[in-house]
């Protein structure tokens, strides 16, 4: 994971050599963070932590935007900090639990079990934190219990795994209505008011230009989708998007869309 990088005041973001995920610290008061989707590999999260308490700050609160196992990590050297998410996500890591451990450590070995996906249920409009405020958008668009974050004060949106530059939207197919979930979800973060800065989960962070040019990319690859016939989308670059590619045009066939 490189260095955290400021992207707006207070708020700092690190992206992983894994698929470009991103790990944002909003800093707060009296030394201590707020960390929403931290690294992935071992050595990534130590270099975190050594980095947060290189800038004198500690971790009062963690937000996980969705229960998957690239979004549901944790070291003891990040200390004992509540760790949050949605109820929905909290729901569905623990169902998809022993799946999700088999995906970490085919892809990121070596994390401590013990830790992994040990979620909080939060309910909330905003993560409970002393710090600046960090409001909540929930949906089910990419995963059960998906929840991005907005930093008013900073005019930040941490996405989640929606509005990427290198991925097409990955909709949760096995979700009884996975497209208008996902339809549901862009809606939901394309109400937010005062959005300065997108971070992905993975890819790249952007402008509000580049913000709503990927809300339009991503309303875009719906509607293609949603005519059931095979279509290009040039963010689809790797084997495995091509393969969601595909399950998404058997999805939305086998939903009648």
């Amino acid at each position: 994971m490189g260095r955290l990088t400021e992207v707006a005041p207070g708020v700092l973001v690190a992206t992983s050599s894994f698929m470009l995920m991103t790990s944002t610290v909003v800093v707060g008061a009296a030394g201590k963070c707020l960390v929403i989707d931290p690294g992935v590999t071992m050595a990534e999260m130590s270099a975190l932590a050594a980095e947060l308490a290189d800038r004198g700050l500690t971790p009062a609160a963690a937000w996980s935007t969705h229960p998957h196992w690239d979004h549901v990590l944790w070291c003891r050297e990040l200390g004992n900090a509540p760790r949050y998410a949605a109820p929905a996500a909290v729901r569905s890591a623990e169902t998809e639990l022993a799946g999700m451990v088999e995906e970490m450590q085919a892809s990121a070995p070596g994390h401590d079990l013990g830790l992994f996906a040990r979620l909080t249920a939060l309910d909330a409009a905003a993560i409970p934190w002393d710090g600046p405020a960090a409001e909540l958008i929930v949906h089910d668009g990419h995963a059960p219990g998906h929840g991005a974050v907005f930093l008013p004060e900073a005019g930040v949106l941490v996405a989640g795994d929606m509005c990427s530059d290198v991925e097409i939207p990955l909709l949760d197919t096995a979700a009884e209505d996975a497209f208008g979930d996902y339809r549901a979800g862009l809606a939901a973060l394309a109400a937010v008011t005062g959005v300065r800065l997108v971070v992905p989960g993975h890819g790249h962070v952007g402008d509000a230009a580049e913000f709503r040019r990927r809300l339009a990319a991503d309303s875009g690859y719906l509607d293609n989708l949603a005519l059931g016939e095979p279509f290009e989308d040039p963010r689809i670059t790797e084997g495995w998007l091509r393969e969601s590619h595909d399950s998404h045009l058997r999805c939305i066939q086998r939903q009648g869309l």
